[in-house]
């Protein structure tokens, strides 16, 4: 379910009214323009894998032994390619600190995040094969 952060209150009426009423057929708009549900499917689809690649990064992290905290913010970081994080790779450090092994996960969430998770989108998208 997705929820308007300006209005969550619509959105919500918006899914329950989905739930109530299964065969309707709601349209979403922006600024009076009609968006279709390709776009919104995509975009859902793009978020999810975003986060599912966070989670699943900091959860190899953690397995080799990082904290909780520290794991979860370099996949962040390392995934949206902005700067320093909590921990070792802070505001006064590098990524040099760090186990090999581990900067190749981090660096795989640098590519994913910058180029190739749209790549990975049209892969699992059949009706983009056509």
């Amino acid at each position: 379910m997705i929820i308007n952060i300006k209005n969550p209150k619509t959105q919500v009426k918006r899914q329950i009214k989905k739930l109530q009423h299964p065969n309707a057929v709601f349209s979403v708009k922006i600024d009076n323009a009609v968006i279709i549900d390709d776009i919104i499917e995509t975009n859902i689809l793009y978020i999810c894998l975003y986060l599912g690649i966070i989670f699943i990064s900091t959860l190899f992290l953690i397995g080799f032994g990082v904290d909780t905290l520290s794991a979860f913010s370099r996949s962040v970081t390392t995934m949206g390619n902005v700067g320093p994080n909590f921990g070792i790779v802070s505001s006064l450090g590098n990524f040099s600190q760090i186990p090999t092994i581990e900067k190749w996960i981090l660096t795989s969430n640098m590519l994913l995040g910058r180029l190739e998770i749209f790549g990975l989108i049209l892969f699992f998208m059949i009706k983009s094969w056509e």
